[in-house]
């Protein structure tokens, strides 16, 4: 396939300003991560009710699309019929988006609601288990793939329908900054979203290899250690820089249908074997909340009550996703040629939601029967030992658990995260590569540079102490892509109106002309 070359100013520009911010933070981590800690809480504090607003109209927009009659345009030739199978596709848009973070957060994230619930409920308390499991859902639900899905369509339309050749999320503000787009604003934009990306994976790196290094202890016997570690990160460095370099099709493709394939199998055990009844009534228990419950849970400040809870998890999780908005919508732009914007909606946000859904469901339920019925005390190894052993703890409380089980985990939670980063790779290399069509692919030494910058990233925040402080400031990147996200709204809403009107009108012409013709 025909390579593109890089664009030398949004290359080195991005370099730098990563640079910049990483440095400092591994000089002083503690100071550093204070300072964008009180940054964070000011946004939070002071402009969470926009975070809420701003994500409950994305979702009210992609149902309009969805159902309405834009949802039946076609990204690119109707005859040509999408690029990958449906399978294939919807793999690619799942393990990019979930990475081993899925698998973290799944297991455990339910702890954190059952020892602070929200709603003024009671901590610990029957009612507290109850909305345990559906915060986990919701958080990891519509909403969320909702921010990813806009501005994926508009980058998708606008290289498949209009011809643009150039796949960077300043290309669907075109419909409202014109040419600017080309100009310093637009590489300005680039740039940054670029560096929440680095943020972003960088981070996931942070919390994956920890909890993959007490899997490997636990099952080898072998010390938690920084060469471990280390380890863990170079032959994670490794896989995900073999796959970015033989391309989406030879690589990515290969490594997403395989964890697909594994985390059915991993999650189809837990099912089995585990408490499989509380499973599926502790399901649609949660399903019933949410849906009884999704407009408040949309929306929820506790501006009466006073509570944190939506500030630390809701508005903090709603600027996550908008931080990684730019990653997502590029990478599965680039997969989604052929697919109608309905079945973008569909593959996205439902697709996306039940397969988050599946970990929150099975692994979540499965450890807090575990808690409940006291036969692993996941909240005070939580507390006490850390998110990695809690997680570990449980696998090996199940059949098989200390030996099978365990190492599955591990290549799962491996080829998950590595192929996140992969898609990271992937995605900045497009965007520091000179405007390209879909036959082409940025050079192989610029995806390797990128594969190789994020591990070298991680590596050197995670041991200087700077994560936390990397995680805050690529979430902190979330505030000013929710404002450019009206900008795309309005941009994509744009193309949609005028080129509809556009084919009506010819439609209807070349209809006038065929009966002229036959009367004559």
């Amino acid at each position: 396939m025909e390579q593109s070359r890089v664009d030398r100013m949004i290359f080195f520009s991005a370099v730098v300003v990563i640079s910049i911010f990483t440095v400092p933070v591994l000089i002083n981590p503690e100071k550093g991560t204070q300072f964008l800690g009180v940054v964070l809480g000011f946004i939070s504090g002071k402009f969470g009710s926009l975070y809420l607003l701003a994500t409950f109209l994305i979702f009210c927009a992609l149902l309009c699309l969805a159902m309405g009659k834009y949802g039946k345009i076609t990204l690119g030739d109707p005859k040509e019929g999408p690029e990958f199978s449906t399978v294939s596709w919807i793999a690619l848009i799942f393990t990019s988006t979930a990475g081993s973070s899925l698998l973290y957060w799944g297991f455990i994230e339910w702890t954190y609601y059952y020892t602070a619930p929200p709603f003024g409920i009671t901590p610990e308390s029957i009612e507290a288990a109850e909305w345990a499991s559906t915060y986990g859902i919701f958080h990891w639900g519509f909403m969320g793939f909702s921010v990813y899905c806009l501005p994926t369509i508009a980058l998708a339309y606008i290289l498949y329908v209009r011809k643009v050749p150039s796949l960077r999320l300043s290309s669907a503000c075109r419909g409202v900054l014109g040419d600017r787009v080309d100009g310093w604003m637009g590489k300005c934009i680039d740039v940054m979203f670029m560096f929440g990306i680095v943020g972003g994976v960088g981070t996931s790196l942070g919390l994956g290899t920890p909890m993959l290094a007490e899997g490997v202890s636990q099952l080898f016997g072998v010390e938690r250690s920084l060469k471990l570690d280390i380890i863990i990160i170079l032959l994670w460095t490794a896989i995900f820089s073999a796959s970015v370099y033989f391309g989406l099709k030879k690589g990515l493709k290969i490594l997403s249908d395989i964890n697909i394939n594994i985390y059915f199998v991993f999650a189809a055990f837990f099912f089995i074997v585990g408490p499989t009844v509380f499973i599926l009534e502790k399901f649609t228990d949660s399903m019933g909340l949410l849906i009884q419950n999704f407009i408040r849970m949309s929306l929820y400040t506790d501006s009466v009550g006073g509570s944190s809870f939506a500030q630390d998890w809701t508005i903090f999780y709603w600027a996550w996703w908008f931080s990684l908005a730019p990653f997502m919508a590029m990478f599965t732009a680039r997969i989604s040629k052929g697919r109608t914007i309905r079945e973008v909606i569909v593959g996205m946000c439902v697709a996306g939601t039940l397969g988050c859904a599946l970990a929150f469901t099975v692994f979540g339920n499965t450890s807090l029967y575990f808690q409940l019925n006291n036969i692993v005390p996941v909240v005070d190894i939580l507390q006490s030992e850390g998110a990695p052993a809690a997680i570990v703890a449980i696998i090996t409380a199940m059949p098989l658990g200390t030996n099978v089980l365990l190492a599955l985990f591990i290549v799962l939670a491996f080829i998950f995260l590595a192929t996140t980063i992969d898609s990271a790779a992937y995605t900045l290399s497009f965007m520091s590569s000179k405007a390209s069509t879909v036959e082409q692919e940025p050079a192989r030494w610029i995806r390797l540079f990128w594969a190789m910058f994020i591990g070298a990233v991680s590596i050197i925040l995670m041991f200087g102490g700077g994560l936390d402080a990397l995680q805050t400031l690529s979430v902190i990147t979330g505030f000013p892509i929710m404002l450019i996200m009206v900008i795309i709204a309005i941009s994509l809403f744009k193309w949609l109106k005028e080129d509809y009107e556009a084919s009506g009108a010819n439609q209807s012409s070349e209809k006038t002309d065929h009966v002229e013709k036959k009367s004559s």
